[in-house]
């Protein structure tokens, strides 16, 4: 006696049309679209995993640059005075204090100009 697929087919039908559910015009209702864009989404998602640490990087950078120009340094003499110096602090840190707490963002770059200078 043979096995008839039309509960796991339609098992599968129903997984993709709802995780397609939101998708714009036939590609929320139609089995073969949905299940097109729904692969495609996953590339994005993957994607875009990737680029927010991207942009949240450029985004630390752009903040300790404007903080350090502010105290009258660079960036990039901030970053090699604190790596001499043997301070170990992130990008992540540095511009939070930059925003949020510049005496102790100005005391950094203290630390690193002192640090270049005695070099």
């Amino acid at each position: 006696m043979r096995v008839k697929g039309g509960v796991n087919s339609k098992k599968k039908k129903i997984k993709y049309l709802k995780a397609a559910r939101g998708y714009r015009g036939a590609l929320s209702r139609r089995y073969r679209l949905a299940k097109q864009y729904y692969i495609r989404s996953g590339v994005y998602a993957y994607a875009g995993r990737k680029i927010k640490k991207r942009d949240f990087r450029k985004l630390w950078i752009t903040r300790i640059n404007a903080g350090a120009r502010m105290a009258g340094t660079k960036y990039n003499d901030l970053i090699h005075g604190l790596k001499i110096a043997g301070v170990n602090i992130n990008r992540k840190m540095l511009a939070d204090l930059a925003v949020n707490d510049f005496d102790t963002f100005k005391d950094y770059c203290e630390l690193a100009k002192s640090t270049l200078a005695g070099k």
